[in-house]
């Protein structure tokens, strides 16, 4: 059998929302034999079950994925099922969150690539893969699980000091993350200005951290939500 006719019996998935980077990648992989295909995503409505029901649907061999869907949430939810299914799932991503990356793999994937660069190493993993070679080595596997575990390790530490919050403090925090000011958020709680500068005080304490700002950027770290 032709390499080019091999190449042909190899469909590959690619779901991004990119579509100049779907596009690109689909062009040169068509070009080098590949069945190639683009999960068409629904303008309206669906959601990310949806997004897995076609995938499985198309019956890929190889699915190339982002994980930023956008309305759709977060790719990661893709890789389980896929991966189950027996099907070669490689990350796609312009996050360098390498304990995110880790996650990746624990779920079942293949390899995660930046997406600097993306188009080059994606043909080579594909490749790869269509001829039953490895393409992550035991120590970029280890090295990746190790860094979600601290990444891990990290999250649930910080999910206990937000757990240390008042209900005042909570609300507070929220009123923090939607943009209100410390005015603002005593005008509408009816409370003097110095009563929501102790309690902020208080909330930076119990995070550990020195300001407004890392606050919030470490509650939106874990996706906290006042009464989530």
């Amino acid at each position: 059998m032709a390499p080019g006719a091999a190449r042909a019996d190899h469909r590959v998935l690619i779901v991004d929302d990119h579509l100049l980077f779907a596009e690109s990648l689909e062009l040169a992989l068509s070009v080098e034999g590949y069945d190639v295909r683009r999960l068409e995503l629904p303008s309206e409505g669906g959601s990310m079950a949806t997004l897995r029901s076609l995938a499985l649907r198309a019956n890929p061999r190889t699915v190339l994925l982002d994980l930023d869907l956008g309305r759709f949430g977060d790719g990661m939810n893709l890789i389980g099922p896929l991966a189950r299914a027996n099907i070669n799932v490689v990350v796609l991503t312009a996050s360098e969150d390498v304990g995110r990356w880790g996650g990746c793999m624990r779920l079942g994937a293949r390899k995660v690539l930046p997406k600097s660069g993306a188009l080059r190493q994606a043909l080579a993993t594909v490749r790869r893969l269509h001829v039953g070679l490895p393409v992550t080595t035991r120590d970029e596997l280890e090295s990746l699980l190790s860094e979600w575990s601290h990444h891990r390790q990290a999250e649930d530490d910080l999910r206990r000091r937000l757990d240390l919050l008042t209900p005042r403090e909570r609300q507070v925090l929220g009123s923090l993350i939607e943009g209100r000011t410390v005015r603002a958020i005593s005008e509408r709680s009816v409370v003097s200005e110095a009563t929501v500068r102790t309690q902020v005080k208080s909330i930076l304490a119990k995070l550990e951290v020195s300001s407004q700002l890392a606050a919030v950027g470490l509650a939106n770290q874990v996706g906290w939500r006042h009464g989530a």
